[in-house]
């Protein structure tokens, strides 16, 4: 028996991932532990795992951020994501290692296992020279030879032309990344490490593991990436059918109909952006259209809806996906894999952190169309999902992707690889 951490920064999105690798590692008979925030206790413990919280780190509301980061208030955008990367993912650092440490005082363990944003575990295992693996639960952000700098929701180059603007805009990496350099520098003093002035995508992956959720259609099919990087498919925890209790009301209306999810995930989840326009999109469809509000027991907007829309908080994928034909999205990664795992094509209006990168792998694999903002008009949605509804080649491509995806092997093959750490 091996003993484990795995550690995510205190979002859905992140601990959903790593807590469905923690349930098949305890299943291989480790012993698993879960640093993340206390809010996820009952999910790390249905993964058979002990929660250790956020203690000397401050722990957050992932629907109320700005609560705890207040330079996020009114912060959207490019803005958004350099002071949520500096506050909350490298600010948070040295707190991390002062409960990583303490952790490590009362009970070792044998391998560690990291979100690509938890910060303070790979400052960690830096100070004490210890390899960690990276899970990746984000569009894989790893800095490579070829390509534009990932994250600008840029294809990589083809041709002469497109090629040169990559190495241009790889130059300006550090130029653009300095106020992020200056917050990693000031974090790695404050726990003992020398500082190098690396960028954060230097500093973020081991270079031993990295077990990358996705596949390389997902990754523009490049082939620079190293030996240690390994694409998963999607990392999720085994659904089993929901029970006729746990279905919402309305349930049985999508008998016989169309189905179209409209999701704006879990984070920026202003409905006016994506989710108003969206259904005003598809008020005239013969079609059911199930709309999430992001908010667990929020099932309802603040506006009226037409009547071919269902409201949920959050609703039961592993039921509803086998049964979506055309899914609208702001591009969270890890839903996101979820549709094209079911052979769903995409709408995606990716408008801040990860979501236009997201947008722009998702159109590349030609599984959907990248709306290219996060706040489309009615007109706009309405083209692009009449044009993925009426187009065969999306819904060929989604197949395609979800065969693949499947065959990565999921959880289990990450516990496998992260097990070979050993």
């Amino acid at each position: 028996m091996g003993r484990f951490l795995l550690t995510a920064m205190p979002f859905t999105g992140h601990v959903a991932p790593l807590a469905a690798v923690a349930r098949q590692l305890v299943d291989r008979g480790h012993d698993v532990r879960f640093y993340t925030g206390a809010r996820f206790r009952a999910r790390v413990e249905a993964a058979g795992a002990r929660l250790v919280p956020w203690r000397e780190a401050p722990d957050f509301d992932e629907n109320d951020v700005a609560a705890t980061f207040p330079r996020l208030v009114g912060k959207k955008g490019m803005r958004q994501l350099l002071i949520n990367v500096v506050d909350c993912f490298i600010g948070t650092a040295p707190a991390q290692v002062a409960d990583l440490s303490a952790e490590w005082a009362r009970e070792p363990w044998d391998a560690l296992a990291a979100d690509e944003v938890s910060i303070g575990a790979v400052l960690f295992s830096e100070r004490e020279r210890m390899p960690w693996a990276t899970v990746a639960v984000l569009p894989l952000n790893l800095p490579g030879p070829g390509g534009p700098p990932s994250g600008m929701g840029i294809r990589p180059g083809t041709n002469p032309f497109t090629k040169t603007r990559d190495a241009a805009l790889r130059g300006l990496v550090p130029l653009i990344s300095r106020p992020l350099v200056t917050a990693l520098d000031e974090a790695q003093a404050a726990v003992g490490l020398s500082t190098r002035g690396r960028t954060m995508d230097r500093v973020v992956f081991s270079p031993t593991l990295i077990v990358a959720s996705g596949a390389p259609q997902l990754d523009y099919g490049r082939t620079d990436r190293p030996a240690h990087v390994h694409f998963v498919g999607e990392l999720a925890a085994q659904s089993s059918p929901a029970s006729p209790g746990a279905l919402p009301p309305w349930w049985g209306d999508l008998d016989g109909h169309r189905v179209v999810l409209v999701t704006q995930g879990t984070q920026n989840i202003d409905p006016g952006d994506l989710v108003r326009p969206a259904l005003a999109a598809l008020a005239d469809r013969d079609a059911i259209v199930v709309a999430t509000t992001g908010v667990p027991g929020r099932d309802s907007f603040p506006f009226a809806t037409p009547q071919n829309v269902r409201v949920t908080g959050f609703a039961p994928f592993g039921a509803l996906l086998p049964r979506v034909d055309l899914a609208i999205t702001n591009g969270g990664w890890g839903g996101t894999i979820a549709m094209l795992g079911h052979g769903i094509p995409l709408v995606v209006a990716g408008g801040d952190l990860d979501k236009p990168e997201v947008a722009a792998r998702v159109a590349w694999s030609g599984a959907g169309v990248n709306l290219r903002t996060g706040t489309p008009k009615t007109a706009t949605v309405q083209t692009a999902a009449d044009r993925v509804l009426v187009e065969p080649s999306f819904r060929a491509a989604a197949g395609r992707l979800a065969a693949d995806l499947r065959a990565r092997g999921g959880a289990a093959h990450a516990a496998e690889l992260i097990e070979g750490m050993l």
